[in-house]
């Protein structure tokens, strides 16, 4: 039972991809990703251009999709343009957010749901106070239309052309997309 519980608790208390049921942390590194983590600060600067790179990819190839909204940044302020989120309106689009991310990842792709479950739907919280929801509406909406696409120095210009391609085919074929989905469940 310890063992279970020190499992979930450095793992932020995940059991499964998007189940929090236990108050956690992020306390997965080992030394020797500390120490290789250490060694790569030398090269923070690259991996932020990689990365400002790879973002503006996106912004480009997912530009002009109706529905959907890349997250921008200030160019004034300094970031490391890490997370790649793309915001998406299911009023505007055939498909739901949950509909592309399982699209993508049918062709190995790792998006993923991001702000996702909000806090407030993880133990302790729900059990504390399961109705929350009604009284953060804005969390609810924001956890329920953000997907997460991949980034950093093993995501080229290529990868990134051929992922919005995929995003593009999957919502232009929404009805075929959708009834791939199906099908390959079955």
């Amino acid at each position: 039972v310890l063992a279970d519980k020190l499992r979930l608790t450095r793992n932020f208390g995940f059991a499964g991809q998007d189940n929090v049921i236990y108050i956690g942390t992020n306390g997965k590194m080992t030394e020797i990703c500390a120490a290789m983590g250490l060694t790569s600060l030398e090269s923070m600067d690259e991996f932020v251009v990689l990365n400002r790179r790879n973002h503006e990819a996106y912004r480009q190839g997912l530009g002009g999709i109706p529905g959907l909204r890349l997250l921008t940044y200030n160019p004034a302020e300094r970031n490391n343009y890490h997370y790649v989120v793309v915001e998406i309106d299911e009023d505007e689009v055939a498909l739901t957010r949950d509909e592309i991310i399982q699209a993508l990842r049918r062709h190995n792709v790792l998006a993923r749901r991001y702000f996702y479950p909000g806090c407030h739907r993880m133990e302790p919280y729900r059990s504390l106070f399961p109705q929350a929801r009604l009284w953060l509406p804005q969390t609810e909406c924001v956890a329920a239309r953000v997907m997460l696409l991949p980034n950093g120095a093993a995501v080229n210009p290529d990868i990134i052309a051929g992922v919005c391609g995929l995003v593009r085919a999957a919502l232009e074929n929404a009805s075929d997309t959708r009834a791939w989905l199906v099908a390959d469940t079955d």
